[in-house]
This record gives structure tokens, sequence and C-alpha cells, in this order.
């Protein structure tokens, strides 16, 4: 979650939001005052008020989202990434007891996956189809360890006529043509090698 938060206050201008939105390049803005919560604003309702004869008029409190869905810091990031699925939200804000401690936003999410997933790292991978069942994807993980190979991720794709199913082993960078040979050496379709 980001921790270093751009707050407004309820009185705070339309127009002034607008101009904080632009200058720090966001697209949320929470609404506090004396580090109490009141709501959200997002780039969405902004918009929205854009074409109100009364913009000049506006403030934050006026169009701001009063109840948004929060979540709290234990909350894992499974459960924020269905909320926004689910809501179709961009973002939610972090609360401790009633008080606002960060947000969670969509790119924030997607940065964890990809830091998970380890995409960014200087990797290889290898596709195989693995028949179902638990002894078969210990086997291939067993040796593609035995190989020398160090596993960053593993992730799931589609499910092939056979019975098998994708899996997809991103590899800290090493020479996954050996490994492929030792894993078809022992019965596994390897469906492809990047190096």
């Amino acid at each position: 979650m980001i921790k270093d938060l751009i707050t407004v206050k309820p009185e705070t201008s339309l127009e002034e939001a607008i101009e904080i939105l632009r200058k720090n390049s966001i697209r949320h803005l929470p609404v506090v005052k004396e580090e109490k919560f009141f709501g959200l604003v997002t780039e969405g309702d902004i918009r929205k008020a854009l074409f109100s004869p009364f913009l000049k008029e506006l403030t934050v409190s006026d169009i701001m989202i009063k109840n948004p869905i929060t979540i709290t810091p234990e909350t894992s990031l499974e459960e924020a990434a269905i909320l926004i699925y689910s809501y179709k939200i961009g973002g939610l804000p972090v609360l401790k007891d009633k008080k606002l401690v960060g947000i969670i936003t969509v790119t924030d999410i997607l940065f964890a996956f990809i830091e998970i997933m380890g995409i960014l790292k200087s990797s290889s991978r290898i596709d195989l189809a693995i028949e179902k069942g638990m002894k078969n994807f210990e086997k291939a993980v067993n040796l593609i360890k035995k190989a020398g190979g160090e596993i960053i991720s593993v992730s799931m794709g589609g499910e092939l006529k056979e019975k098998k199913k994708i899996y997809y082993f991103r590899l800290m960078k090493c020479d996954p043509d050996r490994i492929a040979k030792e894993l078809e050496k022992n019965g596994f379709n390897v469906l492809s090698i990047i190096k």
C-alpha cells in the first residue's frame, strides 16, 4: 500500500482537487480532516462533476464517496484484489481504528503480482504439460531442482485434452535446455523453453 498519502480536506475546492490530481499524477484523493477519514474522491468523480454549472462553488465534500469500501492493514493482497475486481474500483483506502494509514490501488496490486511472479527479474522459463495430480507436479519440481534449476514462481494455464495441465515454471537465469532434457527423459512433455 501507499503510506505517504496526498490528502484533501472536505472544504477543498473541486478546482484545487483537480490541480492536486494533475500535479501529482494520481487518481485517488482521500478526504481527511484532523486525522479523521471522511471519504474518497476519484478522478472519475471529478470528471462527472466537471459539467456542473456550479463547478466553481463545488467542494470535495459535495462529490466525495462518503462510505467507500475500505480495508485494514491486515487484509490480504488477495482479498484486496477481489474487492477491487468485484466492485470495479481503482483503489481502497486502508484504515486502522478508523484512521487512514494508506491506500492500495490496482497499480500496487499489479506491481505485487509482477514482483511475486519474478517477471522483471532476469530469468528463464520452462512450460510443461503435467498429468493431473500432486505427485506428478512434485516430481517435476524435484527434477527441476535436481538439474540445478532455482524456481522463482509457478503459474498454471489451461488444460490439454489428455488430462494434463499446463504449468509455467519461471527459473532464475540458467540453462533451461539441460533441465528440459532431464524432464523429457523422465516422461514430461516440455511445451516450450524461454531462455
